[in-house]
């Protein structure tokens, strides 16, 4: 899939339902925004702003109008989910943005969000665009338990806190399908192998293994990544979940025992950085940034734990 594409998705039983190679970090099959056709028309995350045109642009693809859409979905507040969102609300005037309570406030005044995200990212920033905010009286704040209405389908809301406090999970029971957010993973398609997602600063392993038990219970058959795209699971949802949980598990324990060998942060940094495993399919640039990001979250999570 190239940056740019939209595509139907066709994946076990889903309908109504469209994802966009949003090209984040530059990178194709990395960042993906979903849009559900419905009665209410829904986007369900945004992506970082810089890809605006090409949402704006996927919308009209599928055939909705900006004066129709009425529903921008987060599933938490990272810059990379919910980034467009305030570009979106300001062009689409009939849209709500519906997001976590925990999270709401930073849409309206993205600032402190801002300048969270720039210490977590690093260099990526480069990647980024300043948010436009969201007015207060287009934020509908949801919860663990609430049910978005779209007409044949629903996102019901389930909280997924793991990864960030302010993070929920998206069940679609029409399509048998879960939005995961980045609870279970990010899903590489080009190799079929899940990858392990551990940014600062709010990461808390067994949290994050609560939340895979959490999705076990939804039991879907599709998993949609915003990282990156659908995947059919059917029976398999369990075992599938299983790996991402001793993938996360597993990288945990190889942070803490080279901090433990290393007695420097940054050395532990540069380490996993030098071994990134991605480059074939990311580039050098992102899967080293990603290695320096996902190893400086567990780093930080060892800290708090002591």
């Amino acid at each position: 899939m190239e940056i740019g594409d939209v595509r139907e998705v066709t994946t076990g039983a889903c309908s109504d339902l469209y994802y966009l190679d949003t090209g984040m970090y530059g990178t194709s099959e990395y960042g993906a925004v979903y849009i559900i056709d419905d009665d209410r028309p829904a986007v369900v995350d945004t992506g970082i702003g810089t890809n605006y045109d090409l949402l704006a642009d996927a919308l009209a693809d599928v055939g909705i109008e900006r004066d129709d859409l009425e529903v921008i979905a987060v599933t938490h507040i990272h810059l990379d989910h919910a980034g467009g969102a305030g570009f979106l609300a300001r062009d689409c005037p009939n849209a709500d943005v519906y997001v976590p309570a925990i999270g709401a406030d930073h849409l309206v005044d993205p600032s402190r969000l801002v300048a969270g995200t720039k210490r977590a990212v690093g260099d990526q920033w480069d990647y980024y665009v300043e948010p436009e905010p969201v007015p207060a009286d287009r934020i509908v704040s949801i919860e663990d338990g609430d049910v978005i209405d779209l007409g044949t389908h629903e996102l019901r809301v389930h909280a997924a806190p793991g990864h960030a406090p302010h993070q929920v999970v998206f069940e679609d029971p029409a399509n048998e399908a879960v939005f995961v957010a980045d609870a279970a993973g990010i899903w590489v398609p080009e190799t079929r192998e899940i990858r392990e997602t551990s940014p600062p600063s709010q990461f808390d392993l067994e949290q994050c293994l609560e939340d895979v038990e959490t999705l076990k219970e939804l039991d879907p058959d599709v998993f949609l990544y915003p990282h990156f795209g659908p995947r059919f699971v059917g029976d398999d949802a369990d075992r599938a979940l299983e790996e991402y949980a001793t993938v996360l598990s597993e990288w945990v324990v190889a942070v803490e025992a080279k901090r433990d060998e290393l007695a420097d942060d940054e050395a532990v940094i540069e380490h996993f950085v030098e071994s990134a495993a991605m480059d074939d399919v990311w580039g050098e640039e992102k899967s080293s940034a990603e290695a320096a990001m996902n190893t400086r979250g567990v780093l930080g999570y060892l800290e708090h734990r002591e």
